[in-house]
C-alpha cells in the first residue's frame, strides 16, 4: 500500500494535498429513457488528469477537445491534478455528449467559476474546438428524467433546447458556446429559459395534414378498406399495377387516423429525439409520423440495433404508418424480423452488456404489383408473366407475414371518366369523425373489459377475440365454407373476425351481421387459391 502512495506522488510530482470537489449531473440514454449519471470532480495538487467511471474511447478523448475550447473560449485548463468520477461506476458512459458537463465541472473544481448552480443543473453537449456546443441526441427523456430527480434545470445546446422545453416545470437553457454556459454558471448571463407551451401546440396543429383523401379520385372501395384498416387498426395491403394510386392512398392514412392523445405525442417525440430526428426548430411531435424506408433496407436499419442500440424504422413509426412500398422487392430477411414486433407491438434489443425495449405499436401498410411486369388482372394490358412467375412473385412475401396483415385488397386502375370527374370527393376530416367514434365504441368496450391497455380491435388476443367475436349460425356457416374454400390458417380466421368487429363497429352494430363477415372475407384477395392463376 505504501508503495502505491508513493506512484501516486511520484506521478504527481508531490504528496496530494486536500482536493476541491464539485459535483454536477448528466444522463445517459438507453433505449427511450435516460439513465442519470453523476459527474464528481475533485482538483488538486499535481498535473495529471483522470476520467474513471468505465468511460469509453470518446470520453477519455474530450480531455483533448476541451483543453482546446477552452482556450477558445478565453479560459484556461487548470494546472492542477483532476480526478473525474462518472457514477455508477459499473455503467459504461459512451460518446461525446458529456464535454460541455466536464469542461464546467473541472472549471468548478479548480476555482475558475462559481460552483454554487452546479449540483442543480444537469449538463449536456458536445464541445467543438472553437468553443462551441454541438446537437446531441435523446434530450427530451433526459429533461423528463431531470424534472424526476427534482434538479432546478437543464443546460443543453440550442440545437436542441426546444426539444428539451417540452417538459414542464424546468428551467432549460439552450446555449451556443461554452462561454453562453459559463455564464449562466456564474449567474453573468441575460439569457432566459426557453418555454414551449406544448398543449397549445398540440392542439394547433395535431390533425392537420398537407395530404387529404379528398385529393383521390375514385377508388372509392380502396378508400373504404383502409377506413376499415384506421378504425380497428389492422394492417393492410394493396395489391395493383403501376400507377393505380397505391402511394397516394397509404401516403392519407394518417389523416383519418384519430388525432394523438399527448401521451402518444410524448412517447412518439422520446423515440425520435432518441434517434436524432428532431429539426432545430422542432419541439413536439403531434401528428402521426409516416416511415416509408427504401426497399434496400437492411434488418437492422428497419428493427433498430448497433453497437449503442438505436430506434430502428418500426419504432419511428410508433403510434403512426409504416408503409413499405414494393414488398417482394425487400430482403427475405429484413421482412422476417418484422414478424415478433407486429405481434408484440415492442422490439427487444439484446447486446451482451445490455438489452433495450424500443416501442414499436404501428400499422403496417404494404404495397406490391401483382406480378414482375405488373399487369396481371390488369383489366386493359397483357400480362407478358411466364406461367408459374405470378406464384413465384408472391411467394417471396412468407406465408406468416401474410397472415399477420389483416385486410388484402386488390386495387385497379382509375378510369379516364372518374379522373376527369367533377364530382367533390369526401374530405379526410369527414372520414376521421367515423374513425373516431369505431374507436371510441372499441375503447368503451375493452375499459369495461377492464383491458385499458387494448384500445383496437387490431391488438385483440385470441381469447378475446372468441369472448367478443360472436356471430350466430348463418355466421358460422359463411366462415366454415370460406375456411375450406380458401384453406386458411387459424391466424387468418382471427384476422377475419377482427376486421368484421370493426366493420360492425363502424355501422354501430352491436353484434357481428353476416354482412360484414362477408365484407371481411372480402379483404383476403390473396388467400383465395385461384388469385395467381
Amino acid at each position: 500500500m505504501k508503495n502505491f502512495f508513493q506512484q501516486l506522488e511520484s506521478e504527481d510530482e508531490g504528496p496530494v494535498l486536500t482536493a476541491n470537489l464539485v459535483k454536477t449531473y448528466a444522463s445517459t440514454v438507453y433505449g427511450v429513457n435516460a439513465i442519470p449519471i453523476t459527474i464528481e470532480v475533485a482538483a488538486s495538487n499535481g498535473f495529471r488528469t483522470y476520467i474513471v467511471g468505465l468511460p469509453d474511447v470518446a470520453v477519455r478523448e474530450s480531455v483533448h477537445r476541451i483543453k482546446t475550447a477552452l482556450i477558445s473560449a478565453g479560459l484556461t485548463w487548470p494546472k492542477q491534478r483532476i480526478v473525474v468520477n462518472m457514477a455508477p461506476a459499473d455503467l459504461r458512459k459512451e460518446g461525446s455528449a458529456y464535454d460541455l458537463t466536464l469542461a464546467l465541472a473541472i472549471l468548478a473544481a479548480a476555482g475558475s467559476i462559481s460552483a454554487e448552480l452546479m449540483e442543480q443543473y444537469v449538463i449536456m453537449g458536445e464541445l467543438s474546438l472553437d468553443g462551441n456546443v454541438q446537437p446531441i441526441k435523446g434530450c427530451l427523456p433526459i429533461a423528463i428524467q431531470a424534472k424526476k430527480e427534482g434538479l432546478k434545470g437543464i443546460i443543453v445546446p440550442a440545437s436542441n433546447a426546444r426539444e428539451a422545453a417540452v417538459v414542464d416545470g424546468i428551467d432549460v437553457y439552450g446555449v451556443e458556446s461554452l462561454k453562453e454556459a459559463v455564464d449562466i454558471i456564474n449567474k453573468e448571463s441575460s439569457k432566459s429559459p426557453i418555454k414551449v407551451n406544448s398543449v397549445e401546440q398540440f392542439v394547433n396543429t395535431c390533425d392537420k395534414y398537407e395530404a387529404d383523401f379528398s385529393d383521390v379520385q375514385g377508388q372509392e372501395n380502396i378508400k373504404r378498406a383502409l377506413e376499415i384498416s384506421a378504425a380497428g387498426g389492422h394492417n393492410v395491403i394493396l395489391i395493383g399495377p403501376p400507377g393505380s394510386g397505391k402511394t397516394m392512398l397509404a401516403k392519407r392514412l394518417p389523416s383519418i387516423l384519430p388525432p394523438m392523445t399527448l401521451q402518444e405525442a410524448l412517447e412518439t417525440t422520446k423515440i425520435h429525439s432518441v434517434a436524432g430526428r428532431i429539426s432545430k426548430h422542432g419541439s413536439l411531435i403531434t401528428r402521426r409520423p409516416f416511415r416509408s424506408p427504401h426497399h434496400t433496407i437492411s434488418d437492422v436499419a428497419l428493427v433498430g440495433g448497433g453497437g449503442i442500440p438505436q430506434p430502428g424504422e418500426i419504432s419511428l413509426a410508433h403510434n403512426g404508418v409504416l408503409f413499405l412500398d414494393e414488398l417482394p422487392e425487400f430482403k427475405r430477411t429484413v421482412l422476417e424480423v418484422m414478424r415478433q414486433p407486429l405481434e408484440e407491438r415492442k422490439v427487444t434489443i439484446s447486446r451482451a452488456r445490455v438489452s433495450v425495449d424500443f416501442p414499436a405499436n404501428f400499422m403496417l401498410v404494404a404495397s406490391m404489383n401483382p406480378c414482375p411486369c405488373g399487369f396481371y388482372n390488369h383489366p386493359e394490358k397483357r400480362c407478358v408473366c411466364r406461367q408459374g412467375m405470378v406464384q413465384q412473385y408472391l411467394n417471396r412475401i412468407s406465408g406468416p407475414l401474410l397472415d399477420r396483415i389483416d385486410i388484402h385488397v386488390e386495387v385497379t386502375p382509375v378510369s379516364f371518366n372518374e379522373m376527369t370527374s367533377q364530382r367533390k370527393n369526401e374530405r379526410s376530416v369527414d372520414v376521421r369523425q367515423r374513425v373516431q367514434k369505431a374507436r371510441e365504441i372499441q375503447k368503451k368496450r375493452f375499459y369495461e373489459l377492464k383491458l385499458p391497455q387494448v384500445y383496437s380491435n387490431a391488438m385483440m388476443s385470441p381469447s378475446l377475440v372468441q369472448e367478443i367475436c360472436q356471430t350466430d349460425e348463418s355466421g358460422k356457416k359463411m366462415l366454415k365454407n370460406a375456411m375450406e374454400k380458401m384453406n386458411l390458417s387459424a391466424r387468418a380466421f382471427d384476422r377475419i373476425l377482427k376486421v368484421s368487429r370493426t366493420i360492425a363497429d363502424l355501422s354501430c352494430c352491436e353484434n357481428i351481421h353476416p354482412e360484414h363477415l362477408a365484407e371481411a372475407i372480402h379483404y383476403r384477395n390473396l388467400d383465395r387459391d385461384n388469385w395467381a392463376g
